[in-house]
């Protein structure tokens, strides 16, 4: 009688796996090669737990698990505000397991006093949005356009900010200037600030998420493109690996260990392939 085939390693030791989407799974456009498809596909069916972690709301995160067929136990959005988690039996196959939230009502004023044409945005607990007019590039379902003082006193997930007037390197420095404290922000390729909860990142949520999996350190991996990635980046390689696509700013590339080819080289599709 033949002795049982060993099983993969991945089987008995899988890998949490935390994707950014924009830069790292998905084009500008919006579009996903095919080669990084599969390869999500594949590295899950080796066993891994493969899930985002992405600044983007719930409501435009889930279409994106649904193009890749991924059903992860939990997912992480909104920089880190936001944890869902699967279950079948709710409305879309997910609630919200876990949220944190603030008052942006003075760093909004503050940023305003720097920023008097700026663009705002408030995501609320439940998801719903406000926005001040001019938001045009954004997916706006599930929100309504609003004066800048109904954005103030709420309880916000996420307050984004948005300065057509300015280039990148101008908008850094005013970034600078204003002297934010009490919250959370990165800064985007454009003149794009995203404010979370104080202490609260991608990394904070997905540190949380690693503990309810029981997945240890190093066997988590992190890949973005991004600077709302550079605490994941940081938490992932502590003793894991922090994986910078390789169009990443200079400071994303150096908070990570390790860094691939660019998203139009579907750069992403090699580091899956490398996980047991």
């Amino acid at each position: 009688m033949s002795e049982p085939l060993p099983q993969p390693a991945a089987l008995a030791e899988p890998w949490l796996v935390a994707l950014d989407v924009d830069g790292t799974i998905m084009h500008e456009d919006e579009s996903i090669d095919e080669r990084v498809a599969d390869a999500v596909r594949a590295c899950r069916e080796r066993g891994h737990e493969v899930t985002l972690a992405t600044g983007r709301s719930w409501a435009t995160t889930a279409p994106v698990l649904d193009r890749l067929e991924l059903e992860p136990e939990y997912v992480v959005c909104a920089n880190g505000a936001i944890t869902m988690r699967r279950d079948d039996a709710a409305s879309g196959g997910y609630v919200r397991e876990h949220v944190e939230t603030f008052d942006p009502t003075d760093v909004l004023e503050r940023i305003r006093s720097f920023l008097p044409s700026g663009r705002f945005m408030v995501e609320l607990a439940d998801g719903f949005r406000l926005y001040t007019e001019g938001m045009t590039d954004w997916n706006l379902e599930n929100a309504r356009e609003v004066a800048f003082d109904e954005l103030l006193d709420q309880r916000a997930t996420r307050v984004v900010v948005i300065s057509p007037d300015h280039e990148l390197q101008e908008f850094l420095q005013i970034v600078e200037d204003m002297g934010l404290h009490q919250v959370s922000y990165s800064i985007g390729w454009t003149a794009w600030l995203d404010i979370a909860p104080d202490g609260v990142s991608k990394a904070t949520a997905l540190e949380r998420v690693r503990g309810w999996l029981d997945v240890p350190l190093e066997r988590v991996i992190a890949v973005g493109d991004g600077r709302n990635d550079i605490e994941m980046f940081s938490w992932a390689g502590a003793a894991g690996r922090a994986v910078a696509m390789g169009q990443a700013p200079d400071e994303v590339r150096a908070a990570a260990n390790e860094t691939t080819d660019t998203v139009d080289e579907a750069g992403l599709a090699a580091v899956l392939d490398s996980l047991p």
